[in-house]
């Protein structure tokens, strides 16, 4: 497949287009990731001016990772059915429509309603990038820098969101948190209308099977939802609504290896690769998606941090992680070996956890949490692309949106474990201690390190699975 239409007697030109392809591409990539990560700081924010209760604050994020990730694995299909530029031009349209009104709410329920509106548009743009820039991409040294331009980007935009969101909302309100992506979206899609050359797709009826994406779509919002709200909710309730989820799932692969055209090629977990790269994917987003989360309240609710200078602190991620994914992960990757740079990234992921799980009540950002911060950081910028090209090394041409649809699916699964896992844990911890009569600050730096320390557990189980399950299966 050929995103770009360019004269074969022009390759100058088309390989200049291609790149500027991929700044479009990572430019919609950019909106995504930053609205998942903006919010956090903004929350309080948000529940004051709206008079959300602590539970009900909760689905301003839960409204969105709900549709996000149930829909990623079928938007990634219909791209593969109706061509991939038209799904990522019509996800922009969605979301920037659904940030506006995110912006100008006034109300809990409209608020709501758009956050969900947002994951839909944001599922439909993400779910085919990945299939996207491996067709602009093909050769394996400028695939490899490719993969770790959008990599940086995806990763950098998530601890920029955090800057942004304090900076935003300290300096005008939280409603800017929101409409910053509409002149984003609006460059973005007129770029990408300009710039990516149409496609066709392979046509809706040769995979439209629609008892099949019913069924995955409501098993993975369900599973989504289960993950995202089970500290709200009795045991027994989560138990029962993860045996449906389950059921639905099951279904969904009885569906699949029977239906004459599947939604879901079952094959495609047939692949080493493609498996492993995201089981390994969703221990190691748990880790890092719990550690910005904690990380923030420890730094505010801790240490006595503010807005703005929670979102300061966190900048020097963005900065490691653009400078060595941009300068230096292609060329290590290419050196050697996407699976060994994995194992090293996962290394340092693991140390920094560790680092974490002993910041005290008195602790400081210098001599506790920066250190923690650059090697998860430098971890990342190494994992991820390698992660990524291995994941996507593992599909076949006609898969490439599905895959691209999975690796994204276990992204917000793996993000939604680590966040309700990690912070449940934490609050549990507290609370246990302050029945006990501890100090508020103390006890709440406890709970962080209980959860920062089974986040070390998380981060060492990604570490051995992908020596044991990506070691045979390894390319480079």
């Amino acid at each position: 497949m050929t995103v770009i239409a360019q004269s074969p007697a022009r390759a100058p030109h088309r390989t200049y287009s291609r790149w500027t392809a991929l700044v479009v591409l990572c430019a919609g990539t950019l909106m995504t990731v930053l609205d998942g990560n903006i919010v956090t700081v903004a929350m309080p924010a948000v529940q004051s001016d709206l008079g959300f209760t602590a539970s009900g604050l909760a689905w301003v994020v839960n409204a969105y990772l709900i549709p996000f990730g149930g829909l990623l694995l079928l938007a990634g299909r219909l791209g593969d059915l109706v061509g991939r530029k038209r799904m990522f031009v019509a996800g922009l349209a969605v979301f920037t429509v659904a940030s506006v009104l995110c912006g100008t709410a006034t109300g809990q329920g409209t608020l709501i309603a758009a956050r969900a509106l947002q994951g839909v548009g944001g599922a439909m743009t993400s779910a085919v990038v990945l299939g996207m820039l491996v067709a602009l991409f093909p050769e394996p040294r400028a695939q490899a820098r490719a993969i770790a331009v959008f990599s940086a980007v995806g990763a950098a935009g998530g601890a920029l969101g955090t800057f942004l969101g304090g900076a935003l909302t300290q300096a005008l309100n939280w409603h800017w948190i929101f409409l910053i992506n509409l002149p984003i979206g609006l460059v973005a899609l007129l770029a990408a209308l300009r710039v990516l050359a149409p496609e066709n797709g392979e046509g809706l009826g040769r995979g439209a099977d629609y008892p099949g994406a019913a069924l995955v779509t409501g098993a993975l919002m369900l599973t989504v939802y289960v993950i995202v709200g089970s500290g709200d909710r009795a045991p027994a309730t989560t138990l029962l609504l993860a045996a449906v989820a389950l059921a639905l799932f099951t279904a969904f692969t009885v569906r699949q290896a029977r239906a004459a055209r599947p939604l879901l090629r079952l094959r495609l977990f047939g692949s080493r690769l493609l498996s492993g790269a995201n089981a390994v994917q969703i221990l190691m987003i748990a880790t890092m998606y719990g550690f910005q989360f904690l990380g923030a309240l420890y730094l505010q609710r801790v240490l006595g941090f503010g807005e703005l200078l929670t979102g300061t602190a966190f900048l020097p991620a963005p900065v490691v992680i653009g400078v060595l994914m941009l300068g230096l992960s292609a060329r290590t990757i290419g050196r050697f070996g996407a699976y060994r740079v994995l194992l090293a990234g996962l290394v340092l992921i693991l140390a920094g956890m560790a680092l974490l799980s002993r910041a005290p009540a008195d602790g400081s950002y210098l001599a506790d949490v920066l250190p923690a911060l650059l090697l998860l950081a430098t971890g990342f910028a190494a994992a991820m692309p390698a992660l990524t090209g291995l994941a996507m090394a593992g599909a076949r041409e006609e898969d490439a949106g599905l895959a691209s649809g999975l690796f994204n699916t276990t992204q917000v699964v793996g993000g939604s474990l680590g966040l309700a896992v990690l912070s449940v844990l934490a609050a549990s911890r507290t609370e246990a201690l302050l029945a006990r009569g501890a100090e508020l600050v103390p006890a709440t730096a406890e709970g962080y390190r209980l959860a920062f320390g089974v986040g070390t557990g998380i981060a060492g189980g990604a570490l051995a699975l992908a020596a044991v399950v990506l070691r045979t299966a390894r390319r480079g």
